[in-house]
């Protein structure tokens, strides 16, 4: 991604807590190194006497903002105070208000669109609130352009009405939540990543198109993610991180590249909903958009169709796939089974797994796969044993689809994969043992999620975390904590080279992969004298087994991991 690249984090609803906020900010930080910027979306200021003693120590300069702040404007009239200009001012060293509504463009180029308050259901509007005018007077200079292609960030304090529609459902009432202005105004800007807050949850949605497939040309994909306020008592994500380079800086190729989990565009609808959808825009003249409610929360995820054991053939000791990960694109022999066509058979299987555009050792159906390492098979992932393991019990958890990394994983894919890890979790503790994953998404083509047993009286997972750090160094690389509720995808983009550790704990180590990475890194560090003390099986082409030993092996492993797999439940 280059020197482009830029690290930013987004808050939510601050509500005067500036100390706490900024105190987290610090130690993300102090773990994670230098963001350049934080965007806070929602109500920034407080209500209470409190609050403005608290407001007044950054603005005397007594304190200070540890990174530069860009806010929005008030969302109810008591905060209204605090803002001077409509026009967007520095409040404070380090604290900027960007204004009623425009567009902020950084050095880097990186271009944020932003609309302040929340949308006016009557005239003259309240100063905390923005009219059709304002949001026309944003959308026309940009879309006027010939070369307009969208904005990389919108900053909203209110949600777009039907943003859940063909996407995955939140936590709040959507009968009354969002305005169908902001609707409008993301379908025109399409933002890259769209912010918003004042709903007091956290909801990221699934990334949505920009184009009509067969119809349009390939555009970018838009995410959205609204975040709860700050220090929450439900302990609600309100600080988001993220990694971006200015669309003007991207290769268009990579800009248009589409993740597996995308779907359609939420606010474009054919049919009689098309109508309803024309009147949601924001013509001067038009009336409140609190006029259009619409229920848009849908049932549960298909998928399944019925009880597991029906219409599919469970695998039998000789039907099995795996193996280590270390060995795509080194030759050798592979991966999974050959014929899942059992799950083909399924009367209401949503959709057929990514295939592959050539042989792949891994990919479940491929002919390539050795069946008698697979312990387990569920409907979107599997689990192997890993070849030439470092331990006995030293798996694989790979998707049945071809993926090639857990970032382009389909949300379906995910959850099943967490079922597996959860599921190893208490297998392995029930052994006296912590389990610790990794994965490397370099130099292969399917995803592979290594997952090791370490013995609990063998060393601590702090022990674990500082020998990975300490190795990595030792390597000139730099392995990055991440904060504890930091999606991966939030920092790894597809197509983006990296690998990740993820301990007993849930905390996780990151390094983004610039020209060169050490294929046998994971299993270094796990094998070494320190962890498990067996650097003789740091590559897995030293620990070869025999084909009958292999076979013994996974016997084993499948049968005492039988009472854990969710996979063999009616």
């Amino acid at each position: 991604m280059g020197d482009q690249t830029l690290r930013v984090l987004t808050c939510g609803d601050v509500e005067g807590r500036l100390t706490a906020v900024f105190n987290r900010v610090r130690t993300i930080q102090k773990k994670s190194g230098q963001f350049d910027l934080l965007l806070c979306v929602g109500e920034f200021f407080g209500k209470t006497a409190e609050a403005e003693a608290e407001w007044q120590e950054y603005k005397t300069g007594a304190k200070k903002a540890p990174i530069h702040t860009c806010i929005l404007g008030a969302a109810s009239q008591e905060t209204v105070k605090n803002f001077p200009s409509a026009d967007g001012c520095e409040l404070a060293e380090n604290i900027t208000y960007l204004g009623r509504r425009g567009v902020f463009t950084g050095a880097s180029g990186l271009q944020i669109a932003y609309v302040s308050g929340r949308e006016a259901l009557q005239e003259p509007a309240p100063a905390h609130c923005f009219t059709p005018k304002d949001l026309s007077a944003l959308v026309a200079p940009l879309v006027n352009n010939s070369k307009f292609r969208g904005v990389d960030i919108l900053l909203t304090s209110q949600w777009p009405r039907g943003v859940w529609q063909y996407g995955n459902n939140p936590e709040v009432n959507t009968k009354f939540c969002g305005a169908a202005s902001i609707a409008s105004l993301a379908d025109k800007l399409k933002p890259r990543y769209h912010f918003a807050a004042i709903e007091g949850a956290h909801y990221e949605r699934l990334p949505y198109r920009n184009h009509m497939v067969l119809q349009e040309n390939a555009q970018h994909v838009s995410r959205f993610i609204a975040l709860a306020s700050v220090n929450n008592p439900a302990k609600k994500k309100y600080l988001y991180a993220f990694n971006i380079v200015p669309m003007k800086s991207m290769d268009p190729s990579e800009l248009v590249k589409q993740p597996q989990d995308v779907t359609e565009n939420p606010y474009r609808r054919s049919g009689k909903d098309k109508t309803q959808r024309d009147r949601t825009g924001f013509d001067p003249e038009e009336e409140p958009a609190s006029q259009f409610f619409f229920d848009l929360s849908r049932g549960g995820r298909g998928g399944r169709g019925g009880g597991r054991g029906q219409g599919r053939k469970r695998p039998s000791d000789g039907d099995h796939p795996p193996w280590d990960g270390e060995r795509r694109g080194q030759g050798g022999q592979g991966g999974p089974g050959d014929g899942d066509g059992q799950h083909q058979m399924q009367p209401r299987q949503p959709r057929r797994p990514p295939q592959p555009t050539g042989p792949c050792w891994f990919c479940l159906a491929s002919p390539q796969v050795e069946k008698h390492l697979v312990v387990s098979i569920g409907t979107h992932c599997y689990l192997a044993l890993a070849k030439g393991g470092l331990t006995p019990y030293h798996v694989l958890v790979l998707p049945i689809g071809h993926y090639q990394s857990v970032v382009e994983l389909a949300s379906e894919v995910v959850e099943e994969m967490e079922k597996y890890k959860a599921a190893l979790h208490k297998f392995y503790k029930s052994r006296g043992e912590r389990c610790v994953s990794f994965e490397r998404n370099y130099r292969s083509q399917h995803l592979q999620l290594q997952v090791v047993p370490v013995p609990l009286d063998k060393c601590s997972t702090e022990d674990i975390k500082e020998a990975f750090m300490v190795q990595a160094q030792e390597q000139q690389m730099e392995l990055m904590e991440i904060p504890e509720h930091t999606d991966l995808k939030q920092i790894a983009p597809p197509g983006t080279p990296y690998f990740y550790v993820e301990l007993d704990t849930g905390e996780k180590l990151f390094y983004r992969i610039q020209k060169h990475f050490p294929l046998q890194f994971g299993r270094e560090v796990l094998a070494s004298e320190a962890l498990l003390n067996v650097p003789t099986r740091a590559d897995w082409k030293e620990c070869k087994q025999t084909r009958e030993e292999e076979e013994q092996c996974s016997a084993k492993l499948r049968e005492s991991f039988q009472p854990y797999d969710f996979a063999l439940e009616d």
